[in-house]
């Protein structure tokens, strides 16, 4: 996109909004604005923009004084538009507010535009997201696929590409959508070295789906508890069905219907879930072999721990530790 001999500058402006999340304003600002070349001149120069220039208010204690107007988009060689509080409430954006309306129709036709978190409802609302694979905060994604059944969401991923769209996940994947933009600009050498003088990972394993919890509530009476506490105790036994019904005393049939109407879902989804939750807690707080964690957790192999990961949270067992312990790789 840039000739090396002459750089040209990369015009990115922001489009913040009240009750904008300061995370996510900081991260284009920051990223984008640590890109040199080898005269250490800028590559993208990074410019606010508002509604009505002014005072933005945040999420937090802080406000911003903001100097642009939405005039500041024609320009634009790529917009980036942050969540704001309003992105969240419990139909955002329906109809879009016309002078955030406006706004995103003076994107010009050949720049990039791309949402962090959950501003991808902004995108959608105003018809660019029509087409696209895109993504949006996990917490999200159920209320999103309501609004836009015709929009193919696809809540694992960090973010989403589709040339001219692109979108970020939730807060701060949208570091790795702007290391992404700048890889595509200038190359991995550039966007590493931005990320080295960041100090975050050049490119991060997997998707959001290793992020996300999934807890299971409790019922103080409960016609499968026991069943499911002697699982959780025999999990490196990978404990079967039938044997789960018979802890509880009954068939087979009853012990499945009880349970997807206590737990929500089957008792062989319950098990690999929670298979993969040990797995996924020995990593992180463990030193054992990649082998041993999966013995553990009832995966028997490290080669089927790889398979179960890879396939539910796209990320080797290996990533995954060093995601959240470090470079440093046991097993």
């Amino acid at each position: 996109m840039c000739d090396s001999a002459s750089p040209a500058v990369h015009r990115v402006a922001v489009l913040a909004r009240h009750g904008l999340l300061p995370i996510e304003f900081g991260i284009v600002h920051r990223l984008f604005g640590r890109v040199r070349d080898a005269d250490d001149r800028p590559l993208y120069e990074v410019v606010t923009c508002a509604l009505e220039p002014g005072e933005i208010t945040t999420d937090t204690d802080v406000t911003l004084n903001v100097e642009h107007g939405p005039e500041a988009i024609d320009e634009a060689d790529t917009v980036i538009v942050p969540a704001a509080e309003e992105d969240d409430g419990e139909r955002p954006h329906d109809p879009l507010d016309p002078a955030l309306a406006a706004a995103i129709a003076r994107v010009p036709p050949t720049a990039r535009v791309a949402s962090i978190c959950s501003a991808a409802f902004v995108l959608a609302a105003a018809g660019l997201l029509d087409g696209c694979r895109v993504t949006t905060h996990w917490r999200s994604a159920g209320s999103f696929r309501a609004m836009y059944p015709h929009i193919d969401l696809d809540p694992d991923v960090l973010y989403t590409d589709n040339g001219r769209v692109l979108t970020a996940a939730g807060v701060a994947s949208g570091i790795d959508l702007s290391l992404h933009m700048i890889r595509t600009d200038h190359g991995a050498a550039v966007a590493n070295e931005v990320a080295r003088t960041t100090v975050v990972p050049p490119h991060r394993d997997g998707g959001q789906a290793q992020y996300i919890r999934h807890p299971v509530p409790e019922p103080e009476r409960s016609a499968t508890a026991r069943a499911r506490a002697w699982a959780l105790e025999h999990l490196h036994l990978q404990p079967g069905l039938r044997e789960m019904a018979e802890r509880e005393s009954m068939s087979v049939r009853t012990f499945t219907r009880r349970f997807r109407d206590e737990v929500g879902q089957s008792p062989g989804r319950w098990v690999a879930q929670q298979r993969l939750d040990r797995a996924r807690q020995l990593l992180e707080g463990s030193d054992l072999s990649v082998d041993r964690v999966a013995a553990d957790a009832g995966f028997g192999t490290g080669a089927s721990l790889r398979q179960h990961m890879q396939a539910e949270l796209g990320v080797s067992p290996s990533a995954y530790r060093r995601t959240f312990r470090g470079a440093a790789e046991s097993g």
